[in-house]
């Protein structure tokens, strides 16, 4: 059930016209150059940008896995997940949805029916 950093990396990858780079020392995934979630390793937890309705949405479906982030962050979608509590297919959800969130709408019209499959 549990989901690892390195699943994180592999599925945003995956996502059209992402690039990893750096965000305060974590490395994120970016669309458009902007970031749609960054990944704490060390701590096995993402932070997802979503939309507050989709952040409400899933932190009550897996509320052992999904909460806020604490502040303003959080308040605007920022989600952080724990991966411990993860699986894959919630995983491969959060990042697809906050992918959409950040990319430009070009690309999201582009990719409509984007499904996020290994």
């Amino acid at each position: 059930m549990s989901c690892r950093p390195e699943d994180v990396r592999a599925l945003a990858l995956l996502l059209p016209e992402t690039v990893e780079g750096a965000h305060q020392g974590h490395p994120d995934f970016r669309v458009g150059g902007r970031i749609y979630a960054t990944l704490w390793p060390d701590e096995d937890r993402v932070v997802v940008r979503l939309t507050p309705d989709a952040q409400a949405a899933l932190c009550a479906a897996e509320p052992e896995a999904a909460e806020p982030v604490p502040g303003h962050w959080g308040v605007r979608g920022w989600t952080r997940l724990e991966l411990w509590a993860l699986d894959e297919e919630t995983l491969r959800a959060a990042l697809l949805a906050a992918w959409r969130n950040a990319a430009p709408p070009g690309l999201v019209a582009r990719y409509a029916g984007l499904a996020v499959d290994p």
